[in-house]
Formats: structure tokens, C-alpha cells, sequence
């Protein structure tokens, strides 16, 4: 009891620097190595060739849906379980974290079904070339199924943090992803099983980080009991999830839309155009991720404050957030303007014309990477605020508002260039919308 206390009081009591650094930093050591899961499969699949290096990427906008659901449910119900918190009422929180677990659990076990009797139409249309679909179906065969993992995973992770228990979302993550590094290279290389051993080593992965999670249930470390019999489908509840869940998902489903259309458009470039993007779509989400990871901690400060009515201090966690995260977007992004080749060649043998295009990607992504930090803030706060409208709009922005009408026009006017550039412009006039909005916030406030 004494320690949920404590978990509380945190979200509600501690100095905000305090309270953010407790909450943020763990999440975002976390998902920074979880970001690694994308770039160790990417560095030594990327050894074995660059068909290979496409397969995985044409693969990934698959996991991220199925992932979607698990955000669909946890950062939906986070959301809501931050304000019940926040108003006192513990038995709803219960309530509503069981419903989003299990409610995940179910409809993520029948997209990857789905996914699975489909998965041949599906990869043609995310781009697979003749070259690249056999070892994408090797490796999708296996990534898909133990994508249920994935989605137990990241259902917990909000839930989790939620409550104000960052700590044990870092090590879930922590323990996976260096599990990962460890595996990688053994079932790729040592056991020659090729992008099948990279499937297997994430999978083994995911399956470890969730025995974390369940440990921490069963000793009953959490505020929650995760009983199924506590699941209520009650329209109050299931609204309230699903009002920020849906947006949430929507942000995921765009993710999946934009690699898929940058594959798309990459196609007619061969296969080295294919891998060179995805190796910048995993460089790039090693920092947003990271972004991503200290905002999930700002979100239930911000949640709870907005719930107990305490807006001097979400105003304090709001501004404080903007300029942690800024700075740590320019450094990111300042790296990968100045050193893309020495970065870029890290996940090919010597394919030239994928360094020659991840390069230019990376220096213009690296760029536009200085306004993540901003946008993300915002973005999130609306949603941890209840704000499902704005929320909407202004997280659709960066990878579907903005991106798809530049991802089809743009190569028509500049070629390739146009799909390197796409990602980075689409950025820049989404950080200019979010500003606009976040005005018009701070008034309300």
C-alpha cells in the first residue's frame, strides 16, 4: 500500500523536474533501447545483403498495426486511468486497466490471424520486389505471430506508467532489447539461419519483456489486479479509451501508411532505394522513440494534474517538457546532418547507391528532427488532457496530413528527391500547426 502511495504522490505532489525525470527517464532509457529491437535487426540483416535489408523493410509497417492495437488500448486507457487517479477513484482505474488488457489481447490475436492467411497480397503491396519477397515472407512468417507479445508488451507499458511505475517499463524494455543484441547475431550468422534467426531472436525477445511485465502482476507490485472478471464494456468506459485509443491507433496506422507509401514510391528505384529508406526510418525512430519514451512520462503528470485541477503545474510539466525534449532533438538531429555516411554505411557491406541515398535522407531528416521535441509535446498533451478532436488533428499531421499529399507530389516534380524530402517537409509544417494550436491551448489554460 505504502508503495502505491508513493507512486501516486509522485504523480501528483513531487516537484515537476522531479516528477518528470522519475516518470520520463526511465521510459526513455527504455524505448531507446527498444529502438534497438528496429536497428540490430536492420545492422545484421543488412550484413546478409540487400535483399535481405528490404525484406525486413517492407515487414515492418505490418508490426507496427498490430503494435497499434496495443496502443489502441493501453495509451487509450493511460489516459483515463491517469485522470480517475487523479480524482481519486482507484476501483474505476482497476476496471478500466483490465478491459484495455484483455480487450488487446483478443483483437490483436485475430489481425494476426487475419494477417497471416493475407500475408503474400500484403507484402506485394507493401512493396516487395521479386528479389526481396521470398526473404520477407521468411521473416514476416515468424515476426507476425509473435507480434501478440508485442502487443501485450505495449498495452502494459502505458498501463504501467500509468501508475506511475516508469521504472518497470524500463527494465521490460531494457531486458528484451539487450536479449535481442545477444540473439541477433547467434541465430543469424553462428546458427546460418539468416532473416528467419532475426525473426526468432525478436520474437524470443518480446516473449522475455512480457514475463516482466507478469512478474509484476503476479507479485502484485501494481495498483491493478488485471482480473478478467473486472473487464466492463460499459459505454462510459469503453468511450473514454477508445476516444484517445482510436486517434492513437490512427498515429500508427499513418506510420504504417508512410513507410509503406515511401516503399511504394521507392520501388521503381530498385532494391537499394527499398533498403536505404528503411535504414533511415530506423535511424529516425531511434529518436523519436526516445522523445516518444520521456513524453509517455510527461503524459500522466499532465493527466493527473488536469484531472486534480492542479494547472500551474501542468503548465510548469508542459513548458519544461518542450525544452528538455528540444534539446535533446537538436543534438540528435545535428548528428545525423553532420555524420550520415559514417552512419548510413553501418547497415550495408558496400551497396554505394544505398549509402548514396541514405545520406541525403538522413542529412534532411536530421534537419527537420530539431521540431520533433515541440511537436510531440503537444501532440500528446491534447490526448492526455481528453482533448480527442485536437489530439486527432494535430498527431495526423506529421505522417498523414501533411506527408501523403507530399509523398505523391513531390517525386512527380523532383524524382527520388522528392521521396528523400517528403518525411522532412511534412515535419516543418506540422511543427507550425502544433504552434498554432498550442496557442490557442495556453489561452484556455
Amino acid at each position: 500500500m505504502e508503495e502505491r502511495n508513493k507512486k501516486i504522490e509522485l504523480l501528483g505532489n513531487a516537484p515537476v523536474t522531479k516528477a518528470l525525470l522519475a516518470m520520463g527517464l526511465p521510459t526513455m532509457i527504455g524505448m531507446m533501447i527498444n529502438a534497438l529491437y528496429n536497428l540490430v535487426d536492420a545492422y545484421f540483416v543488412g550484413g546478409l545483403g540487400t535483399s535481405q535489408m528490404g525484406a525486413i523493410s517492407v515487414s515492418f509497417p505490418i508490426g507496427q498495426i498490430i503494435v497499434g492495437l496495443g496502443l489502441l488500448f493501453g495509451n487509450g486507457a493511460a489516459s483515463y486511468i491517469s485522470r480517475l487517479l487523479g480524482n481519486g477513484k482507484r476501483d474505476t482505474a482497476n476496471i478500466v486497466a483490465s478491459t484495455a488488457l484483455y480487450s488487446s489481447l483478443f483483437i490483436g490475436a485475430i489481425v494476426i490471424l487475419c494477417t497471416m492467411i493475407f500475408l503474400h497480397p500484403i507484402l506485394k503491396l507493401l512493396g516487395a520486389t521479386e528479389s526481396i519477397f521470398p526473404y520477407a515472407v521468411t521473416y514476416a512468417n515468424i515476426y507476425i505471430v509473435a507480434s501478440i507479445f508485442n502487443v501485450f508488451n505495449v498495452t502494459m507499458n502505458n498501463i504501467v506508467t500509468s501508475e506511475g511505475a516508469a521504472k518497470t517499463t524500463m527494465c521490460a524494455l531494457l531486458t528484451g532489447a539487450i536479449l535481442n543484441m545477444i540473439l541477433d547475431p547467434i541465430f543469424i550468422y553462428v546458427l546460418d539461419l539468416g532473416v528467419a534467426g532475426a525473426a526468432i531472436a525478436t520474437a524470443i525477445s518480446q516473449m522475455i519483456s512480457s514475463l516482466v511485465y507478469l512478474c509484476y502482476i503476479f507479485r502484485k507490485k501494481s495498483i491493478f489486479r488485471f482480473r478478467i472478471n473486472q473487464c466492463c464494456f460499459s459505454k462510459e468506459i469503453m468511450s473514454e479509451i477508445l476516444k484517445i485509443g482510436i486517434p492513437t491507433l490512427v498515429f500508427q496506422l499513418l506510420t504504417s501508411l508512410s513507410i509503406m507509401l515511401i516503399n511504394m514510391q521507392a520501388k521503381g528505384y530498385g532494391d537499394s532505394m527499398i533498403a536505404g529508406m528503411g535504414a533511415v526510418t530506423r535511424i529516425i525512430s531511434m529518436g523519436s522513440l526516445m522523445v516518444f519514451g520521456f513524453i509517455k512520462g510527461f503524459q500522466p503528470i499532465a493527466g493527473y494534474s488536469y484531472g486534480a485541477k492542479k494547472y500551474d503545474r501542468l503548465r510548469e510539466a508542459t513548458k519544461i517538457s518542450i525544452i528538455w525534449s528540444t534539446i535533446f532533438c537538436i543534438i540528435f538531429g545535428l548528428i545525423l546532418a553532420i555524420i550520415p555516411k559514417i552512419i548510413i554505411s553501418q547497415f550495408t557491406t558496400g551497396d554505394l547507391e544505398l549509402i548514396n541515398i541514405g545520406q541525403r535522407a538522413l542529412r534532411a531528416n536530421g534537419i527537420s528532427f530539431i521540431l520533433f521535441g515541440f511537436y510531440t509535446v503537444y501532440s500528446s498533451l491534447f490526448l492526455a488532457l481528453g482533448k480527442a478532436k485536437e489530439g486527432f488533428i494535430l498527431g495526423a499531421c506529421r505522417q498523414g496530413i501533411c506527408f501523403v499529399p507530399m509523398i505523391f507530389i513531390l517525386p512527380i516534380i523532383l524524382g527520388e528527391k522528392g521521396i528523400l524530402y517528403a518525411q522532412p517537409l511534412s515535419d516543418v509544417i506540422s511543427a507550425i500547426i502544433a504552434f498554432c494550436m498550442a496557442v490557442r491551448l495556453h489561452k484556455e489554460l
